[in-house]
This record gives C-alpha cells, structure tokens and sequence, in this order.
C-alpha cells in the first residue's frame, strides 16, 4: 500500500501546520499558507519508484514557497514533475510563470527559490527525482523551468500518460521494475524537454544541452555493443568525435568515462538484484558491453570497493 498522509483527522486549527509537515517530509523543505483557515484539507500518497518517488496530492486553496532560507538549511537535489489531474496551479520559477491544467505538465528544480500558487481545489501527481538522474539524460533544464508541457506534442502526451499510469500501479511494482519503469519515465521526460527546446531558435549552450542529450541516449541504447566507440557515436548525430568530445567535456567527463560509468551503473543493479541471482558475473559483465573480466572486475572494485562477487554477497540476501 502506498503511504498515506492526511490531515483529516487533525483538529482544524491544526491543519494548516500539519499539512507543511507532511509537504516537508514528502518533498522538501517547503512553507505553506493558506487563506482558508479551518477549512483547509489536503492528502498525500506516496510511493517510492528505486531512486525517485511517485506522489499524489489533493488539497485546497495555497501558496507553497521554496525560499532562499529553506534552500541554505537543507541538502534536497531534485526535479519535480507535476501532472495536472483536476483544478490549475501556477507554478513560479527562474523568472518564469506558467500554470498547470489537467492534462498538462511542468517541472521545477529544488535547488533553486520556487512559488506554487493554487487558487482552489487541486489534485496532481508528481514525479520526483533526483537531479542527476535527469541531468546525466539531459542538463539543460534550467531554460524550462515553470514551462507547460501539453498534450499537443505525441512525446510530451507519451511522457505524461505513462507517469500517469506508472502512478497508479507504483505500490505493487517489484522492487526490479520499479527501477527500470523510473528509468524509462526519465527517459521520456528527457525526450519531451529535448524536444521543446528543439522547437526554437536555441543560444549556444542550450543547443549544446540538446546534443549531449542525444549522444547520451545513443550510448544508452546501444550500451550493450562491446564496439560502441567514439567515432561511429559522433557520426550517427552527424558531428565530429572531436566535438561529440567537448560536449561531454561541457559535464566534466569525458564519452569512455561516461560509458563506463553507464555499464558500470546496470551491472551493479544486476548483481544486486534478486532477479538475476541465478546468472553468473560474467554473464552480466558481457551483457553489459564489457569484453575483459579482469578489466571489469578492477574497475568495479575501484568504483564500488568491493569486488563484484563480494558485491553480490553483501546485496542479496543469504
């Protein structure tokens, strides 16, 4: 069952306060206010989806703000996607204000001061993610901070209905699944911003964001080929390698570290997942493009230290 946080039961002149707690637990540190006084209600479930979260928030009548202050006392590094399921909030941010209907969608970046405004009644899930897990997909988000998403465009409607339906179902998702259904909603999301920005005249450095995107969901769709090289990578966005490797120099790292990484990243979850207890390393080695043992065994041990058959043991249960 997903968590459930209400203020129900809470006595009205309580509710308000209490209701800035649970928004402070589930999310981040945030303050609330409202004018509604003792008739103010709200409710939360929640899920969590491996490294991201699923929430759903129904409420009333408020303001939510991200300040400054909140953000020096705290340590969250997240994107927040918010769906639209019934009313309008306007959401406030990077000197942007955009409003959300039902249907549509918009993220925002708790790294940085933010305003929630709801005049009325709302429901709306939110995807909540850690920052890196979007900005290692794509790093140009800030130029799309408070900016509407809609159903106009077939990926941004994609990307919206499947973390729509992936909210439903999040509570009885196997711990595997819910990793990978997580991945593939970031995934979709990093599409539909790649997208949006591809619709305008873009300055130079979002243009660029653009492009690593694409090399980036290149390397990972083709992760698995032990050949996947540099070369062949930049010629299938029709760039120069040593372009392809100042785009990735644009993130501190460079495209050898960055698949390494990649690999290195699923044959972690592998080895610790349950579901692949039965295969052995090697296998999941090779599945993931590495071609050495000995090489892969070093470099995982100095990423994670621990070798990988001490890894598993640690991970799985006995």
């Amino acid at each position: 069952m997903p968590a459930l946080f209400t203020t129900q039961d809470a006595p009205t002149h309580r509710r308000l306060a209490l209701w800035q707690d649970i928004v402070c637990d589930v999310f981040v540190q945030l303050d609330c206010k409202s004018d509604l006084g003792s008739a103010f209600h709200g409710a939360i479930t929640s899920s969590q989806l491996g490294p991201a979260k699923c929430s759903t928030v129904s409420s009333g009548q408020q303001r939510v703000l991200r300040t400054p202050s909140r953000i020096a006392r705290a340590s969250e590094d997240f994107i927040l996607i918010a769906l639209g399921k019934h009313g309008a909030g306007a959401v406030l941010q990077d000197g942007r204000e955009t409003v959300i209907q039902p249907g549509e969608f918009a993220f925002y970046d708790t790294t940085r001061p933010y305003e929630l405004r709801f005049n009325d009644d709302f429901a709306q899930t939110i995807f909540q993610m850690p920052r890196e897990m979007l900005h290692r997909r794509f790093a140009g988000t800030q130029g799309l901070t408070a900016t509407v998403f809609t159903s106009d465009s077939p990926v941004q409607r994609l990307a919206y209905q499947f973390i729509s339906g992936l909210a439903e179902v999040a509570d009885r998702l196997d711990p595997d699944d819910a990793i990978r259904l997580s991945d593939q909603a970031a995934d979709l999301l990093a599409m539909a911003m790649s997208e949006r920005l591809g619709s305008a005249a873009l300055p130079a450095s979002t243009h660029r964001s653009a492009l690593l995107y694409r090399l980036k969901a290149h390397v990972l769709a083709h992760l698995q080929n032990p050949d996947l090289g540099l070369t062949e990578t930049a010629a299938a966005l029709g760039i120069s390698p040593r372009y392809a490797s100042s785009l990735f120099a644009d993130e501190g790292t460079s495209f050898q570290r960055f698949v390494l990484a990649q690999r290195l990243e699923r044959c972690n979850r592998d080895l610790a997942s349950p579901a692949h207890a039965h295969r052995h390393i090697s296998e999941i080695a090779f599945a993931w493009g590495f071609n050495d043992l000995s090489h892969f065994g070093r470099v995982f041990r100095e990423h994670y230290g621990l070798s990988p058959r001490d890894w598993r043991h640690s991970r799985l249960p006995n």
